[in-house]
């Protein structure tokens, strides 16, 4: 079975949030520090990942060529001293005409205004006005890349409003689908809790009380309580 299409697809039809996908991963996943330079966005993808060091982004503008439709490219730099990493040059050629979903950069955008003007769904450290140079450099470190490979490429990434959550390749599988399936069983049950039954957070997230006061629940809540009395936080 390909868990990897079926997860991607309950994460777009479902619009997982980087919240509830974070959660799923036991609290875990989160690209440190990167946030949303255009809000009110949704995209999730396949990760194709791209290397960067030492104040150039040389080896951006070769490595934007292999993108393909659809996938989330994040964008990881080395040494570059606070730099624009990724400007609405090569925004625009990996998102129209490549055909990306998204662009993150662990670093900085420069051309803000332009990219925030097109809307363009990318995600980043932070905005500078200083570009990197356009020439070879020293490489990305190479022990830290096939690090960063194999925890990202071929993995999906969420991003939204809250920032960027990544499943990792390995765990693409039966496991992460179902843990999927319980956060949106799970999110329903706490807001009916919430909403309804007027209970306080405590009772609810804490206590967990529905596992155990069920009569006033429906049917299709008590369907759903022996998957949720598995925790997910591990």
């Amino acid at each position: 079975m390909d868990y990897a299409s079926e997860i991607l697809d309950f994460c777009i039809e479902n619009r997982v949030s980087t919240t509830e996908l974070a959660d799923a991963l036991g609290k875990s996943g989160v690209l440190p520090k990167v946030g949303p330079v255009n809000f009110d966005l949704y995209r999730a993808g396949r990760v194709r990942t791209i290397f960067t060091a030492n104040n150039s982004n040389y080896a951006v503008h070769e490595q934007v060529r292999d993108v393909q439709k659809g996938e989330v490219v994040i964008v990881f730099s080395h040494l570059c001293d606070g730099r624009g990493i990724v400007g609405d040059l090569i925004a625009k050629y990996a998102l129209l005409y490549k055909g990306a979903a998204a662009v993150i950069v662990q670093g900085f955008i420069r051309d803000a205004a332009e990219i925030r003007r097109q809307g363009y769904p990318v995600w980043s450290e932070g905005v500078s006005p200083l570009g990197c140079f356009n020439i070879p450099s020293e490489p990305y470190p190479k022990d830290l890349e096939e690090k960063m490979r194999a925890i990202y490429e071929g993995g999906i990434a969420v991003c939204d409003d809250g920032g960027v959550t990544v499943i990792p390749p390995d765990r693409l599988n039966a496991d992460m689908l179902a843990r999927l399936q319980r956060i949106e069983m799970q999110e329903d049950i706490w807001f009916f809790c919430l909403d309804t039954l007027k209970w306080d957070t405590k009772k609810i997230v804490c206590d967990k009380a529905y596992l155990t006061e069920r009569d006033l629940l429906s049917s299709i809540h008590i369907e759903h309580l022996r998957e949720l009395s598995q925790p997910l936080d591990k």
